[in-house]
């Protein structure tokens, strides 16, 4: 009888000490799921959440010389005028970061676009600013001399790279609203005035259309702000804007954007 006391006070031990270790090795599993796993607090905030936080609203331009300010001598460009318009709508810091290229053209646009760094900027915007195809239309910044057949294909590629190149912006940014600001004539007081306007004009249509099958995206005119006394808002070179010519560009795209914290939530 004692014996069967001793065989079954030893059988409940041995079952104890296997639920123990069972028990003890469920804890330790769970400690180390539970540590391996990132908790909520300590996950890293996104560039785009740490943005938001600190309530810097991102500029990005791209483009060429009409975007890095060619011809002004105060040095502020159409951006620099923008941002003072800007500044009166909001308190926040505004932070731009120019990427236009003097010479550049929808192609080298494209291009410039598949780096990364330009993409991870443009990620980052809240706003994009723009000027592109001035360069494809007037090449060497003097007077079309093409003929029908010239034209057609320099605008067909144009057409071609925009597309691409909206295409490209809103894949990497979803969000940010997008400035496409139009082509003006430098050349409206001149002999073949008539004909380069209708170019200009039919360019712009071109482009707007293009940014009407994306959304978020603008097309800013500026045809009107030259056509009349041009010589009045040119840089010496006769096809860049002056500092007045300039301050109408960017008081144009300044009253097209409303900074509210809704609106880059």
């Amino acid at each position: 009888m004692r014996r069967n006391i001793v065989s079954l006070l030893m059988m409940v031990a041995a079952l104890s000490a296997l639920l123990w270790l069972g028990g003890l090795a469920l804890v330790v599993q769970d400690q180390l799921f539970t540590a391996a796993k990132p908790s909520i607090e300590q996950k890293r905030p996104s560039a785009n959440e740490a943005k938001k936080r600190d309530g810097e609203i991102d500029i990005v331009a791209l483009g060429d010389s009409l975007t890095r300010g060619t011809g002004d001598e105060s040095g502020k460009g159409y951006i620099g005028y923008m941002v003072d318009e800007l500044r009166q709508q909001t308190d926040e810091p505004i932070r731009v970061t120019n990427l236009a290229i003097r010479g550049l053209r929808s192609d080298g646009l494209l291009r410039q676009l598949g780096q990364s760094e330009i993409q991870r900027q443009i990620a980052m915007a809240d706003l994009i600013v723009m000027t592109i195809g001035g360069n494809d239309l007037f090449q060497g910044g003097e007077a079309l001399e093409w003929n029908v057949k010239e034209l057609d294909e320099a605008k067909r590629q144009y057409i071609a790279n925009l597309d691409r190149i909206f295409a490209l912006l809103r894949r990497l940014n979803s969000e940010a609203v997008i400035f496409a600001i139009g082509l003006y004539n430098p050349f409206s007081d001149l002999d073949d005035a008539k004909r380069t306007s209708a170019i200009v004009r039919d360019w712009n249509f071109a482009s707007a259309e293009v940014a009407a099958h994306y959304p978020n995206i603008v097309a800013v005119p500026t045809f009107d702000l030259f056509a009349l006394h041009v010589n009045d808002y040119l840089y010496s070179d006769h096809f860049h804007p002056n500092k007045e010519g300039y301050k109408r560009i960017g008081e144009r795209v300044a009253s097209l954007i409303t900074l509210t914290e809704e609106d880059r939530q």
